[in-house]
């Protein structure tokens, strides 16, 4: 049953998240272009693109595009209202999958062969990152007796505790979902890394700030994943769980400006098999000790 507590929250992640998640994209591109020996833009550029593109001309190939990129921000939001809320994560992770699914019909919609290239690759990633999501599920349900997120926030120790290799394979499958490299072969937020944009090559003016927006609130949904594993009942762990996103973020970044893009099987391989090194033998482990 909701509460004002679930209320709360979940509206703080509609009014906030956007905000956080341009904010980091906006870090993201400072340090990238100080890794890289340039100036680069203000930290508030995200912010100034999805402005500018609000204003600019929206040009569709049909009108049945605009519903799946509103399905698709309609779904992600939903998805994070729920995880928020401390709901079912069963139903967050299958919510979520149907948010990715609108952004593939989106781009398969437009019958164009850099989107259907794209989409192509992006089906190829949720290959690749989908059994890690089903096992995560699992191993909070092993670790904490719940499937609600709710009751693994009220838990006496933090799930990284029991879940450590979980956690290194949702690390490792997050570099997937924040289109970092080596990774991002489905589209990329560096310039130099393709000529078009893949999946969203076909996306233009409105649809597109749209689609960013709803990518912020993807990336805010998950480093709430990452918190998931130091939250407790005690409020100190809440200062943990943001200092860990912190950290993981930075990582990721780090990893975005250090390796080149790889070949698709190369990505399908070595996600499934940390997946099944790290978390499968984490859950292996954690089922024979319960």
């Amino acid at each position: 049953m909701m509460t004002a507590n679930n209320i709360i929250f979940a509206v703080l992640f509609i009014v906030l998240a956007p905000l956080i998640g341009g904010f980091l994209d906006g870090v993201d591109r400072v340090f990238t272009a100080r890794m890289q020996g340039r100036q680069g833009p203000p930290v508030l550029q995200p912010f100034y693109d999805v402005y500018k593109l609000l204003h600019k001309q929206t040009t569709v190939v049909n009108s049945i595009q605009i519903l799946f990129i509103i399905s698709y921000t309609i779904f992600t939001i939903f998805t994070g209202c729920i995880f928020f809320a401390g709901g079912d994560l069963l139903l967050v992770f299958f919510s979520l999958s149907m948010a990715e699914v609108m952004l593939i019909l989106a781009a398969f919609s437009t019958n164009a062969p850099y989107s259907y290239m794209g989409t192509q690759r992006e089906l190829v990633q949720m290959m690749s990152y989908e059994p890690m999501t089903l096992l995560l599920a699992i191993g909070f349900y092993l670790a904490t007796s719940s499937f609600k997120v709710g009751h693994i926030v009220e838990s006496g120790i933090p799930a990284i505790c029991q879940l450590p290799g979980m956690f290194i394979a949702f690390i490792f499958i997050l570099i997937i979902k924040l289109r970092k490299s080596p990774f991002d072969i489905s589209t990329s937020h560096h310039a130099h890394q393709e000529v078009v944009k893949g999946i969203t090559t076909d996306i233009s003016g409105q649809n597109l700030a749209l689609t960013e927006i709803t990518e912020w609130y993807d990336n805010v949904l998950m480093l709430g994943f990452v918190a998931l594993f130091f939250i407790t009942k005690n409020p100190v762990s809440y200062v943990w769980a943001v200092i860990a996103c912190l950290v993981v973020y930075f990582i990721e970044t780090l990893i975005d400006n250090v390796f080149p893009r790889v070949k698709y099987m190369t990505m399908l391989v070595s996600a499934w098999v940390v997946t099944l090194v790290f978390a499968g033998v984490n859950m292996l482990i954690l089922s024979l000790i319960k």
